[in-house]
């Protein structure tokens, strides 16, 4: 049995993240492993309240960060070690990067933030970090759903940007988001398959 393995894809909104991740899912079917794709929040009761709070305005720093922390925690319990145990390849569309650079972004310190997850989140085996002119993120969002929410405005991402640029940790590949997908898509395959 192949060993399981863990793939984040990150990056700020518009990045490419959604579309990258499923690309890379096919990809790694096509080639005979076991998938499995899933993103953060999840569809869970905690990160459906999360995802509530995108459109209806954003917690407290605190207290939104407990709650991505609650989420994660059940997803991987209940989903991410499971499959990896079986030998599945997991692909989360946004991990606890997200949560450094969304919550770091407001003040909390992204380096605690990073310390509190690895206590009980598996470590991935790359994190694919999409990276793209915060503007440019703002634009896609924008030209896909019509308006951005409370988590997708440009000062915003600017300061998530920031904090993503300041992350600095083994597993992480930074690979340029603007280019064409199919160019991205054969950098993100390339950053997976050297580590699978």
């Amino acid at each position: 049995m192949a060993r399981g393995a863990l793939v984040a894809v990150e990056g700020i909104d518009g990045a490419g993240k959604t579309t990258q991740a499923r690309m890379l899912a096919d990809a790694l079917h096509a080639l005979g492993r076991e998938v499995v794709l899933t993103k953060e929040p999840t569809d869970g009761f905690v990160g459906r309240r999360i995802r509530e709070t995108a459109r209806t305005g954003r917690l407290p720093p605190e207290e939104e960060l407990d709650l991505f922390l609650e989420d994660r925690k059940e997803h991987v319990e209940l989903l991410i070690r499971p499959a990896m145990a079986r030998g599945a390849v997991v692909i989360v569309d946004r991990y606890f990067y997200s949560t450094a650079a969304y919550q770091g972004s407001r003040g909390l310190d992204p380096a605690d933030i990073v310390m509190r997850n690895l206590a009980f989140a598996p470590v991935p085996d790359v994190v694919v970090l999409l990276t793209i002119d915060p503007a440019d993120g703002v634009a896609r969002v924008r030209s896909r759903d019509g308006v951005e929410n409370h988590f997708e405005r440009l000062d915003d991402l600017v300061r998530c940007a920031s904090v993503f640029d300041a992350l600095v940790r083994p597993e992480i590949v930074r690979i340029d988001g603007a280019r064409p997908i199919e160019l991205v898509h054969a950098d993100v395959m390339s950053a997976v398959t050297r580590v699978l």
